[in-house]
């Protein structure tokens, strides 16, 4: 093992390490968030628009473009998890005694379900990349063959079973922005973009953008449901 790859596994091995690998990922899912609902947005544009948006994606440097996205965001994803998860475990083992009083953590609801709202989230995001992605759903899968606006119509409308997918897209949506509220504000603090006088804005910030991340998203799927936007 040469000095660089001791440096690295001594780095990743401490808590600061872990902590600015859950802030660097994080940062880089929050601009893919960002990125992603402008495109998915275009599905109020019309059939034309989505359609071109989502050849743009697939042709973009003849296909190469989205499968290195893919492999990014998965890595991403992956270490994101893993060190968020063994930081809560230190923690864990670190804390001798419970608090005598929990209504003196000071720590939001959101940071306190941080884990469980991240797993939740991760495996609805394994949810969402077999329903569009992978398209397990053979119907789907045809539908996509000639327009990916109408794959997306035919996801989210026709009956009990899409409105129960629609029902989970807004709570793991929820979770997720519960999770970004405090997620964004924790990025900036490890970051040391955070001081007393910038908290205030920096939790304005993070709720703000949560809030429009989850109207963003959730519109969607409800607006297709209640055939607001519909299949051309």
């Amino acid at each position: 093992m040469n000095a660089l790859t001791r440096s690295a596994a001594a780095y990743w091995n401490s808590s600061i390490g872990k902590k600015l690998v859950v802030a660097v990922t994080g940062l880089a899912m929050v601009l893919f968030l960002a990125g992603h609902l402008t495109g998915n947005l275009l599905i109020y544009a019309g059939k034309e628009a989505f359609d071109e948006y989502a050849e743009f994606l697939h042709t973009a440097g003849h296909g190469a473009l989205i499968w290195v996205a893919r492999v990014g965001l998965l890595t991403v994803l992956v270490l994101h998890v893993w060190a968020t998860i063994l930081l809560t475990r230190e923690n864990k083992a670190a804390r001798k005694q419970e608090y005598a009083y929990k209504a003196t953590i000071q720590a939001s609801k959101s940071s306190r379900i941080m884990i469980w709202s991240g797993l939740t989230v991760l495996a609805f995001i394994v949810f969402h990349i077999l329903h569009f992605t992978v398209r397990t759903n053979s119907h789907l899968a045809e539908i996509a063959k000639e327009s990916p606006y109408e794959m997306v119509i035919a996801g989210f409308s026709g009956g009990f079973l899409q409105a129960l997918v629609v029902l989970f897209y807004v709570i793991a949506m929820s979770l997720l922005c519960s999770h970004i509220s405090h997620g964004v504000a924790s990025m900036f603090q490890t970051l040391g973009f955070r001081s007393k006088k910038a908290a205030g804005l920096i939790q304005l910030i993070s709720l703000g953008y949560a809030a429009v991340i989850w109207v963003g998203f959730v519109s969607i799927p409800v607006a297709i449901l209640l055939g607001f936007v519909r299949s051309n």
